[in-house]
């Protein structure tokens, strides 16, 4: 098992839990890409995949010291019971995070409890979700109670989809053409869903301008995403795959999309991919330098 103890590093660091999953496998591929970071990143994973292989149950001594944590892991889908873990798994982010002397801990929610809408900010009703959805509320929940019994300072990024990390990543992968539903069938210019989405290299910027700010300037929930949406259809075209269109059933929803407003004005310098081309060509990218380091 890997691992060490070790001073917080003058250019400051953040440990990034849960590294070997899909999510973190691209942040990682993405780190060398983005030399401007302030924060060193270090990846934790139950597996070699990361920096640094640890599992819950191991000492928490084998862990770096570092001045944050984020927190990747998580269930996405499963039973109710499953999807429980999302609440556990934020109060085990605070254990690691006193243990290691982290003042800062970033969580990671979803969109996905809003349910459907269209440009949602963080006000935005959130009785309309699904069960995924719930587990990461219930999450949110659990994090206001952490900072008062652990203290520091704690945040639950609602996050949009990551391009290769969400529902549409089997397709781009695959040789094959991608399906796609269609919302305007009785127009010459088909349409498919519009969805709020975020490159990883944009996302491991976010997270390095996030603990770059002043604690006190953090908000319980912040919404991450590019300023527009993406048509999804466009993605599959950047990816050079032919799109096969079918009528949108009536439970299909056009456009989810957030509002991220509040993370701009947050970071207004931060830059973001806006178009799929962009989002495809780093996505390709960091698939092409994660598997020659795999």
């Amino acid at each position: 098992m890997g691992g060490f103890m070790a001073q917080i590093p003058r250019k400051g660091c953040a440990l990034i839990t849960g590294g070997g999953g899909r999510l973190g496998r691209l942040l990682r591929a993405a780190r060398p890409f983005n030399p401007e970071l302030q924060h060193e990143m270090i990846f934790q994973s139950r597996t070699p995949n990361g920096d640094i292989q640890w599992s819950e149950g191991d000492s928490l001594d084998h862990l770096p010291r570092c001045d944050a944590v984020i927190a990747l892991w998580g269930r996405t889908s499963g039973t109710d019971e499953e999807l429980a873990e999302n609440a556990r798994l934020a109060e085990l982010s605070a254990r690691v995070a006193d243990h290691i002397g982290a003042r800062r801990v970033v969580h990671m929610s979803t969109a996905a409890v809003y349910g459907p809408g269209r440009l949602m900010n963080e006000d935005h009703p959130t009785e309309n979700c699904n069960q995924y959805g719930k587990s990461k509320l219930d999450m949110e929940r659990a994090v206001a109670h952490l900072q008062d019994r652990f203290g520091g300072r704690h945040i639950c990024l609602r996050l949009a989809n990551v391009v290769g990390a969400d529902s549409l990543a089997p397709a781009l992968r695959s040789p094959d053409a991608a399906t796609i539903d269609m919302f305007n069938a009785d127009t010459r210019a088909p349409q498919g869903p519009r969805r709020s989405y975020i490159g990883a290299g944009d996302l491991l910027s976010v997270f390095d301008g996030l603990l770059s700010v002043p604690a006190e300037d953090w908000p319980p929930v912040l919404n991450i995403a590019c300023p527009t949406p993406i048509a999804m259809d466009d993605l599959i075209r950047a990816a050079d795959k032919d799109v096969i269109w079918r009528p949108a059933p009536a439970t299909a929803t056009a456009e989810v999309s957030l509002d991220a407003s509040r993370l701009q004005a947050l970071l207004p310098s931060l830059t973001f991919r806006t178009t799929a081309l962009e989002l495809i060509d780093e996505w390709r990218r960091l698939v092409s330098h994660g598997e020659s380091h795999a």
